[in-house]
Protein backbone atom coordinates (compact mmCIF):
# COMPACT_ATOMS: atom_id res chain seq x y z
CA UNK A 1 0.00 0.00 0.00
CA UNK A 2 3.13 2.01 1.07
CA UNK A 3 4.40 2.00 -2.66
CA UNK A 4 1.39 2.14 -4.13
CA UNK A 5 0.41 5.46 -2.29
CA UNK A 6 4.17 6.56 -3.07
CA UNK A 7 4.11 5.67 -6.82
CA UNK A 8 0.86 7.75 -7.39
CA UNK A 9 2.34 10.58 -5.11
CA UNK A 10 4.99 10.53 -7.72
CA UNK A 11 2.74 10.47 -10.82
CA UNK A 12 0.75 13.26 -9.71
CA UNK A 13 3.35 15.33 -8.66
CA UNK A 14 5.17 14.84 -12.42
CA UNK A 15 1.84 15.81 -13.92
CA UNK A 16 1.40 19.07 -11.65
CA UNK A 17 5.03 20.21 -12.10
CA UNK A 18 4.69 19.44 -16.21
CA UNK A 19 1.34 21.44 -15.95
CA UNK A 20 3.05 24.16 -13.98
CA UNK A 21 5.57 24.50 -16.74
CA UNK A 22 2.96 24.93 -19.55
CA UNK A 23 1.55 27.71 -17.65
CA UNK A 24 4.13 29.82 -18.48
CA UNK A 25 3.63 29.38 -22.62
CA UNK A 26 -0.12 30.48 -21.78
CA UNK A 27 1.60 33.98 -20.01
CA UNK A 28 3.45 34.34 -23.60
CA UNK A 29 0.58 33.62 -25.63
CA UNK A 30 -2.02 35.94 -24.00
CA UNK A 31 -1.42 40.09 -24.45
CA UNK A 32 -1.86 41.60 -21.19
CA UNK A 33 0.51 42.94 -18.75
CA UNK A 34 2.29 40.41 -16.05
CA UNK A 35 1.13 42.41 -13.11
CA UNK A 36 -2.55 42.17 -14.51
CA UNK A 37 -1.81 38.61 -15.16
CA UNK A 38 -0.87 38.00 -11.93
CA UNK A 39 -3.83 39.43 -10.29
CA UNK A 40 -6.74 37.19 -12.71
CA UNK A 41 -4.52 34.45 -11.44
CA UNK A 42 -5.16 34.80 -7.97
CA UNK A 43 -8.27 36.08 -8.20
CA UNK A 44 -9.86 33.17 -10.36
CA UNK A 45 -8.37 31.14 -7.94
CA UNK A 46 -9.51 32.89 -4.71
CA UNK A 47 -12.74 32.47 -6.13
CA UNK A 48 -12.62 28.54 -6.62
CA UNK A 49 -11.06 28.30 -2.87
CA UNK A 50 -13.53 30.36 -1.93
CA UNK A 51 -16.42 28.13 -2.96
CA UNK A 52 -14.23 24.57 -2.19
CA UNK A 53 -14.08 25.99 1.49
CA UNK A 54 -17.56 27.05 1.59
CA UNK A 55 -18.54 23.48 0.69
CA UNK A 56 -16.09 21.56 2.52
CA UNK A 57 -17.59 24.08 5.97
CA UNK A 58 -13.76 24.96 6.13
CA UNK A 59 -13.22 28.34 8.76
CA UNK A 60 -10.91 31.17 8.50
CA UNK A 61 -8.57 30.78 11.64
CA UNK A 62 -9.53 32.06 14.72
CA UNK A 63 -5.82 34.14 15.20
CA UNK A 64 -5.83 37.35 13.44
CA UNK A 65 -1.97 37.14 13.04
CA UNK A 66 -2.47 33.79 10.98
CA UNK A 67 -5.19 35.48 8.69
CA UNK A 68 -2.28 38.28 8.40
CA UNK A 69 0.45 35.74 7.98
CA UNK A 70 -1.71 33.88 5.19
CA UNK A 71 -2.49 37.37 3.31
CA UNK A 72 1.53 38.52 3.52
CA UNK A 73 2.23 35.02 2.11
CA UNK A 74 -0.40 35.88 -0.72
CA UNK A 75 1.12 39.32 -1.39
CA UNK A 76 4.49 38.10 -2.02
CA UNK A 77 3.05 35.46 -3.96
CA UNK A 78 1.66 37.99 -6.04
CA UNK A 79 4.76 39.45 -6.61
CA UNK A 80 6.78 36.02 -7.29
CA UNK A 81 4.04 35.69 -10.52
CA UNK A 82 4.52 39.15 -12.02
CA UNK A 83 7.87 38.87 -11.76
CA UNK A 84 7.91 35.85 -12.95
CA UNK A 85 6.00 36.79 -16.02
CA UNK A 86 8.14 39.92 -16.20
CA UNK A 87 10.77 37.59 -17.02
CA UNK A 88 8.71 35.24 -19.40
CA UNK A 89 8.60 38.24 -21.79
CA UNK A 90 12.23 39.07 -21.46
CA UNK A 91 14.12 36.11 -21.99
CA UNK A 92 11.11 33.35 -22.42
CA UNK A 93 10.05 30.40 -20.34
CA UNK A 94 12.50 28.17 -20.15
CA UNK A 95 15.16 30.21 -18.52
CA UNK A 96 12.60 33.02 -16.48
CA UNK A 97 11.33 29.26 -14.58
CA UNK A 98 14.76 28.16 -14.23
CA UNK A 99 15.80 31.11 -12.35
CA UNK A 100 12.17 31.52 -10.24
CA UNK A 101 13.45 27.73 -9.20
CA UNK A 102 16.60 29.41 -7.52
CA UNK A 103 14.19 29.98 -4.73
CA UNK A 104 15.43 26.72 -2.92
CA UNK A 105 18.27 29.13 -2.09
CA UNK A 106 16.75 31.77 -0.66
CA UNK A 107 14.61 29.19 1.34
CA UNK A 108 17.73 27.91 3.05
CA UNK A 109 19.44 31.57 3.42
CA UNK A 110 15.97 32.45 5.34
CA UNK A 111 16.12 29.49 7.49
CA UNK A 112 19.58 29.78 8.31
CA UNK A 113 19.38 33.64 9.63
CA UNK A 114 15.57 33.19 10.96
CA UNK A 115 14.93 29.49 12.13
CA UNK A 116 18.68 28.42 12.90
CA UNK A 117 18.93 25.54 10.24
CA UNK A 118 22.42 25.04 9.54
CA UNK A 119 23.82 24.58 6.21
CA UNK A 120 25.58 21.47 5.18
CA UNK A 121 28.69 21.28 2.71
CA UNK A 122 26.71 20.20 0.03
CA UNK A 123 24.12 22.95 0.08
CA UNK A 124 27.01 25.40 0.06
CA UNK A 125 28.68 23.36 -3.37
CA UNK A 126 25.58 23.68 -4.73
CA UNK A 127 24.44 27.36 -4.50
CA UNK A 128 28.58 27.66 -6.45
CA UNK A 129 27.76 25.08 -9.05
CA UNK A 130 23.87 27.00 -9.37
CA UNK A 131 25.89 30.27 -9.58
CA UNK A 132 28.30 28.78 -12.58
CA UNK A 133 24.85 27.47 -14.19
CA UNK A 134 23.30 30.63 -14.39
CA UNK A 135 26.41 32.91 -15.39
CA UNK A 136 26.55 29.75 -18.61
CA UNK A 137 23.14 30.47 -19.22
CA UNK A 138 23.39 34.46 -19.23
CA UNK A 139 26.64 34.63 -21.18
CA UNK A 140 24.76 34.23 -24.81
CA UNK A 141 21.44 35.85 -23.67
CA UNK A 142 23.46 38.92 -22.55
CA UNK A 143 25.14 38.93 -26.02
CA UNK A 144 22.10 38.45 -28.36
CA UNK A 145 18.73 39.38 -26.19
CA UNK A 146 18.67 43.63 -24.87
CA UNK A 147 16.11 42.53 -22.00
CA UNK A 148 18.47 39.84 -20.91
CA UNK A 149 19.38 42.01 -17.47
CA UNK A 150 15.35 42.78 -17.21
CA UNK A 151 14.96 39.15 -17.32
CA UNK A 152 17.65 37.89 -15.45
CA UNK A 153 16.36 40.17 -12.45
CA UNK A 154 13.20 39.90 -12.37
CA UNK A 155 13.36 35.82 -12.59
CA UNK A 156 15.95 35.72 -9.72
CA UNK A 157 14.26 38.34 -7.37
CA UNK A 158 10.62 35.70 -8.50
CA UNK A 159 12.85 33.61 -6.90
CA UNK A 160 13.27 35.07 -3.63
CA UNK A 161 9.39 36.30 -3.05
CA UNK A 162 8.18 32.63 -4.01
CA UNK A 163 10.77 31.87 -0.90
CA UNK A 164 9.12 34.69 1.01
CA UNK A 165 5.59 33.51 0.25
CA UNK A 166 6.85 30.00 1.60
CA UNK A 167 7.71 31.25 4.45
CA UNK A 168 4.93 32.77 5.76
CA UNK A 169 2.78 29.64 5.13
CA UNK A 170 4.99 27.90 7.52
CA UNK A 171 4.35 31.20 10.12
CA UNK A 172 0.86 30.62 9.87
CA UNK A 173 0.67 27.01 10.05
CA UNK A 174 3.34 27.67 13.03
CA UNK A 175 0.89 30.52 14.71
CA UNK A 176 -2.72 28.43 14.28
CA UNK A 177 -2.79 24.79 11.97
CA UNK A 178 -5.18 26.42 8.72
CA UNK A 179 -7.20 24.37 6.01
CA UNK A 180 -5.54 24.51 2.81
CA UNK A 181 -8.65 25.44 1.13
CA UNK A 182 -8.96 28.64 3.17
CA UNK A 183 -5.44 29.26 3.49
CA UNK A 184 -4.98 29.11 -0.65
CA UNK A 185 -8.12 31.79 -0.19
CA UNK A 186 -6.29 33.90 2.06
CA UNK A 187 -3.48 33.72 -0.24
CA UNK A 188 -5.25 34.79 -3.04
CA UNK A 189 -7.00 37.80 -1.19
CA UNK A 190 -3.88 38.98 -0.34
CA UNK A 191 -2.09 38.33 -3.72
CA UNK A 192 -4.80 40.42 -5.36
CA UNK A 193 -4.84 43.36 -2.89
CA UNK A 194 -1.55 43.24 -3.67
CA UNK A 195 -1.36 43.18 -7.49
CA UNK A 196 -4.24 46.21 -7.88
CA UNK A 197 -1.82 49.61 -7.33
CA UNK A 198 0.96 47.98 -9.21
CA UNK A 199 -1.17 46.71 -11.77
CA UNK A 200 -2.69 50.13 -12.49
CA UNK A 201 0.69 52.44 -12.61
CA UNK A 202 2.58 49.41 -14.62
CA UNK A 203 -0.37 47.83 -16.99
CA UNK A 204 -2.39 50.73 -18.17
CA UNK A 205 -3.99 50.05 -21.14
CA UNK A 206 -2.75 45.94 -20.78
CA UNK A 207 -5.23 45.03 -18.27
CA UNK A 208 -8.50 43.39 -19.77
CA UNK A 209 -8.31 40.87 -22.33
CA UNK A 210 -9.13 41.74 -25.59
CA UNK A 211 -10.64 38.74 -27.43
CA UNK A 212 -12.91 35.64 -26.13
CA UNK A 213 -9.94 33.55 -26.48
CA UNK A 214 -7.75 35.47 -24.14
CA UNK A 215 -10.48 35.07 -21.61
CA UNK A 216 -10.34 31.33 -22.08
CA UNK A 217 -6.64 31.05 -21.25
CA UNK A 218 -6.83 33.41 -18.38
CA UNK A 219 -9.30 31.77 -16.68
CA UNK A 220 -7.71 28.12 -17.96
CA UNK A 221 -4.44 29.46 -16.08
CA UNK A 222 -6.32 30.58 -13.01
CA UNK A 223 -8.45 27.42 -12.66
CA UNK A 224 -6.03 25.14 -13.96
CA UNK A 225 -2.31 26.09 -12.90
CA UNK A 226 -3.26 27.69 -9.67
CA UNK A 227 -5.38 25.37 -8.42
CA UNK A 228 -5.18 22.02 -10.01
CA UNK A 229 -1.12 22.12 -10.44
CA UNK A 230 -0.29 23.46 -7.06
CA UNK A 231 -3.26 21.09 -5.46
CA UNK A 232 -1.44 17.91 -7.12
CA UNK A 233 2.00 19.22 -5.87
CA UNK A 234 0.96 20.12 -2.43
CA UNK A 235 -1.11 16.55 -2.00
CA UNK A 236 1.72 15.11 -3.26
CA UNK A 237 4.92 15.80 -1.40
CA UNK A 238 4.05 15.12 1.52
CA UNK A 239 3.88 11.19 0.33
CA UNK A 240 7.35 10.55 -0.77
CA UNK A 241 10.81 11.06 0.04
CA UNK A 242 12.33 14.29 -0.17
CA UNK A 243 15.33 13.10 -2.87
CA UNK A 244 12.51 12.15 -4.75
CA UNK A 245 10.80 15.26 -4.86
CA UNK A 246 13.95 17.52 -6.07
CA UNK A 247 14.15 15.70 -8.48
CA UNK A 248 10.54 15.69 -9.92
CA UNK A 249 10.08 19.31 -9.13
CA UNK A 250 12.54 19.70 -11.90
CA UNK A 251 10.57 18.47 -14.24
CA UNK A 252 8.78 22.05 -14.55
CA UNK A 253 11.69 23.99 -15.60
CA UNK A 254 12.69 21.12 -17.78
CA UNK A 255 8.95 20.88 -19.14
CA UNK A 256 9.24 25.09 -19.67
CA UNK A 257 13.04 24.92 -21.47
CA UNK A 258 11.51 22.21 -23.72
CA UNK A 259 8.09 24.66 -24.50
CA UNK A 260 10.19 27.64 -25.41
CA UNK A 261 12.67 25.83 -27.27
CA UNK A 262 9.60 24.00 -29.19
CA UNK A 263 7.42 25.84 -29.33
CA UNK A 264 8.47 29.33 -29.21
CA UNK A 265 11.38 28.50 -30.99
CA UNK A 266 13.49 30.38 -28.41
CA UNK A 267 17.56 29.88 -29.75
CA UNK A 268 19.42 27.96 -26.62
CA UNK A 269 23.02 26.89 -27.79
CA UNK A 270 25.10 24.06 -26.37
CA UNK A 271 26.66 26.07 -23.49
CA UNK A 272 22.98 27.30 -22.25
CA UNK A 273 22.38 23.73 -22.18
CA UNK A 274 24.73 22.37 -20.23
CA UNK A 275 24.51 25.86 -17.72
CA UNK A 276 20.54 24.60 -17.61
CA UNK A 277 21.58 21.03 -16.72
CA UNK A 278 23.86 22.24 -13.99
CA UNK A 279 21.85 24.31 -12.57
CA UNK A 280 18.89 21.89 -12.53
CA UNK A 281 21.77 19.73 -10.73
CA UNK A 282 22.12 22.25 -8.42
CA UNK A 283 19.01 22.87 -7.52
CA UNK A 284 18.32 19.38 -6.99
CA UNK A 285 21.26 18.64 -4.24
CA UNK A 286 20.18 21.76 -2.51
CA UNK A 287 16.57 20.23 -1.84
CA UNK A 288 18.26 17.19 -0.27
CA UNK A 289 17.69 17.45 3.20
CA UNK A 290 21.21 16.57 5.19
CA UNK A 291 20.83 13.69 8.11
CA UNK A 292 21.48 14.94 11.75
CA UNK A 293 25.04 14.66 12.59
CA UNK A 294 24.31 12.34 15.14
CA UNK A 295 22.43 10.35 12.75
CA UNK A 296 25.43 10.22 10.70
CA UNK A 297 28.01 9.39 12.97
CA UNK A 298 25.97 6.26 14.46
CA UNK A 299 25.11 5.29 10.78
CA UNK A 300 29.34 4.90 10.07
CA UNK A 301 30.27 3.21 13.42
CA UNK A 302 27.21 1.00 13.32
CA UNK A 303 28.53 -0.78 9.88
CA UNK A 304 31.87 -1.97 12.37
CA UNK A 305 29.51 -3.77 14.79
CA UNK A 306 26.91 -5.94 12.54
CA UNK A 307 25.92 -9.05 14.11
CA UNK A 308 24.02 -12.18 13.07
CA UNK A 309 21.91 -13.88 14.86
CA UNK A 310 20.71 -17.40 15.16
Amino acid sequence: MAVASSRSASIGLLIGCIIFGLGSLIVAHVDIGGWAMAFWRLAISGVIFAVLAKLTGQRLPRSRRAIFYGLLSGAFLGLDLALWHESIYAVGPGISTLLNSLQIFFLAAIGFLYFNERQSILQLLSLCLAMLGVAMIGSPEFAQNANATWGFVTGIVSGAMLAASMTFIRKTHDTEPTPIFVLMQLISIGGVLAMILPMLVFDMGHILPNTWSDIGWILVYGAVMQCLAWGLIAYSIPKMSLALTGLLLLTEPVAALVIDYSWLDKPINTLQWSGALLTMFAIYLGSLKPKPRTLRRYRFFARFYKRKYK
